[in-house]
């Protein structure tokens, strides 16, 4: 990890923290660094643009997941592209996941919405036929999270090194992310994909932060889908979050619609890459060739 801040006359008034992670890019293991926690006073604003040159200028590759658009403005000026967005769905199943949704509302009222909110959400589901019998929790990463890596990278030509030493780091006893549930879908000694699931401290709000499955296994990807659907309604979530880029190893937009989520345009995260090689560049500037869930950028950790 690398770090920069900005002294005025002894005092910190910014700071701007980068962390290394490795990705594979048509096949080259490469290592990009992530601009991590990113802040600068108000009255001295003017640093946030130092601060990232010197980001720029010190680390030869970039990849970041970002959704403040000051920030992208910073990176985008200093030579950092947009790939493109994640997609962004959501369920509803209690009002009260809606920020602007009145609270004077009467209870019975308010119930009167939820059940119409359930019975939408049953009538969805109701349409596709989803085997989520063999979709079981796990306890760890073993090896064959490695095998499931390798078998992805093969077909998708950019995805983060999402092997179990990375899953370990990223959603282990260690991790801001911790604890987490992961489920998965084994055929013998096989990992057919899996999930990695995180509800927020005060329980309102349900994360899927990684689904990955065998390239072209839609099946298991309703499954784990499923599965987490029914997690969180044991958690009594009001809503579930999924942010992610569609790619083989992904679940598709027919299927999040018709298992109860919904699109949402605003609020969107963008993926950002900047490789000084010219022919990875080229590769990784468009999020068609990525495989890449919300959980595999910073900005996960802050939960919005």
């Amino acid at each position: 990890m690398q770090r920069w801040v900005v002294d005025v006359e002894g005092e910190i008034v910014g700071h701007l923290a980068a962390l290394p992670q490795y990705y594979r890019i048509n096949g080259q293991r490469v290592v990009a660094h992530t601009p991590a926690d990113y802040m600068v006073l108000p009255e001295y604003g003017f640093h946030a643009i130092t601060l990232m040159r010197k980001f720029f200028r010190t680390c030869e590759n970039c990849v970041a997941c970002d959704a403040a658009p000051a920030v992208i403005s910073v990176e985008t000026r200093l030579g950092a592209e947009e790939a493109g967005s994640l997609q962004s769905a959501a369920t509803l199943w209690n009002v009260a996941g809606i920020p602007a949704f009145p609270t004077s509302i009467p209870i019975p009222i308010t119930q009167l919405f939820n059940w119409g909110l359930q019975a939408v959400d049953r009538a969805l589901m109701s349409t596709i036929l989803v085997d989520h019998s063999r979709v079981e929790v796990l306890e760890g990463f073993d090896e064959t999270f490695d095998e499931l890596f390798d078998s992805v990278a093969a077909v998708v030509p950019c995805i983060p090194e999402k092997d179990a030493a990375f899953l370990r780091w990223r959603y282990g006893p260690s991790s801001p992310q911790s604890p987490v549930t992961v489920f998965g879908v084994r055929e013998g000694e096989t990992l057919l994909g899996y999930a990695v699931l995180k509800a927020t401290a005060g329980g309102d709000t349900g994360y899927v932060l990684d689904l990955t499955t065998l390239p072209g296994r839609r099946d298991v990807a309703r499954g784990l889908l499923r599965g987490a659907i029914n997690h969180f309604r044991r958690l009594r979530v009001n809503s579930v979050r999924y942010r992610v880029v569609q790619s083989p190893s992904s679940p598709r937009s027919r299927d999040l619609w018709r298992l109860g989520f919904f699109l949402r345009s605003k609020r969107r995260s963008y993926l950002l890459v900047k490789f000084t090689d010219s022919a990875l560049q080229e590769t990784a500037k468009d999020t068609a060739r990525w495989s890449y869930s919300y959980g595999d950028g910073e900005q996960s950790f802050w939960f919005a």
